[in-house]
């Protein structure tokens, strides 16, 4: 891990805004390394390491979904949970116009529009997890229930094994 100062981004600033303990975890990022890459460079559970992924419904409006690196999301499963016909994930250059961050960076914490969050049941059973703060190769370690308070996300259950 690189032990050089967290970079400042709309996430970090947003936790800081919002009084949310964080730790700052930098690492090499590799092009479609993944979850897989950020698990192994920081020593920790792929399944404590939550993805942001933006998706969109079939009126092309978008959301965000956090899951467990390890898992994959059912969008059948999640369309019929939150009452849409269709969803599916976002083009990069869709996902960063929405949310102001770049695929492989995209923090659910301080995003350029307000985007409705789902996030996997299971996440909240963990006693810390990683997730993106902002930037390509920089994770944040938050407490699932910060994250709760902070982003008031709906809990769905739609995870598959990865």
């Amino acid at each position: 891990m690189k032990s050089e100062n967290a970079p400042d981004t709309p996430a970090t600033k947003f936790l800081r805004q919002h009084g949310i303990a964080h730790s700052n975890h930098l690492y090499d990022y590799e092009e479609h390394g993944g979850t897989g890459v950020s698990s192994r460079e920081l020593n920790v559970d792929e399944h404590a390491v939550v993805k942001t992924l933006v998706m969109e419904d079939e009126t092309a409006k978008p959301l965000i979904v956090l899951m467990h690196g390890d898992r994959k999301v059912s969008t059948k499963e999640l369309a019929r949970q939150i009452g849409c016909k269709k969803i599916e994930p976002c083009k990069p250059e869709v996902a960063n116009r929405h949310t102001g961050f770049l695929v492989g960076g995209t923090s659910p914490f301080g995003t350029r529009k307000k985007l409705p969050i789902y996030i996997q049941k299971s996440i909240l059973d963990l006693p810390l997890i990683y997730i993106n703060g902002g930037r390509r190769g920089f994770l944040v370690g938050v407490h699932p229930h910060d994250l709760m308070r902070a982003l008031s996300p709906t809990v769905v259950d739609v995870a598959l094994k990865g």
